[in-house]
C-alpha cells in the first residue's frame, strides 16, 4: 500500500513542479539602470568618474547626462571578443584600443549644450555625453 500512495505522491509533486517552472519561463528583457548626473564618483580633484561596458550590449550605459563644463572621466571595460569593440572612437575623433578587460580611461568634457558622441571603431555602437541644464 505505501508504494503505490508514494508513486502517487511523486507524480503530484512532479506535475506541480513542472507547471511552476513552465511559468517561469519566460524570459524578462531588463534594461540596465539609466545613468544620472549623480552616476559615478566624483574624485577629490572635482572630475566624475564613470564605468562604461563595451560588451554584447553595446556601451552601458550609452547616454551619460552631465552638466555643462564638467570634467568626466569615463572608463572602457571591453567585455567581448571582436574587432568593433576593440577600437573607440573618442568625441575629439582619437582611436583608443581597448583591450579585452582591461579599463581605459578616456577624458570627456560636457559640452555647454547639446551632446559629444563616442563610438566603436566601425560606428556600429554609439554612446553619447549629453549637456543636461538644470
Amino acid at each position: 500500500m505505501r508504494g503505490p500512495l508514494l508513486v502517487v505522491i511523486a507524480v503530484a509533486l512532479g506535475l506541480v513542479a513542472c507547471s511552476k517552472k513552465s511559468g517561469t519561463e519566460t524570459k524578462e528583457t531588463k534594461q540596465p539602470p539609466a545613468a544620472t548626473t549623480a552616476t559615478g564618483t566624483v574624485n577629490p580633484d572635482g572630475v566624475r568618474k564613470i564605468a562604461i561596458e563595451a560588451g554584447k550590449e553595446g556601451y552601458v550605459p550609452d547616454k551619460i547626462p552631465g552638466k555643462p563644463g564638467e570634467k568626466l572621466m569615463l572608463v572602457f571595460t571591453r567585455t567581448v571578443e571582436g574587432e568593433c569593440l576593440a577600437e573607440l572612437k573618442t568625441p575629439d575623433g582619437k582611436l583608443v584600443v581597448l583591450p579585452m578587460n582591461s579599463p581605459v580611461e578616456v577624458a570627456v568634457t560636457v559640452p555647454q549644450d547639446g551632446e559629444v558622441r563616442f563610438a566603436c571603431g566601425m560606428d556600429m555602437f554609439t554612446g553619447t555625453v549629453v549637456a543636461q541644464k538644470s
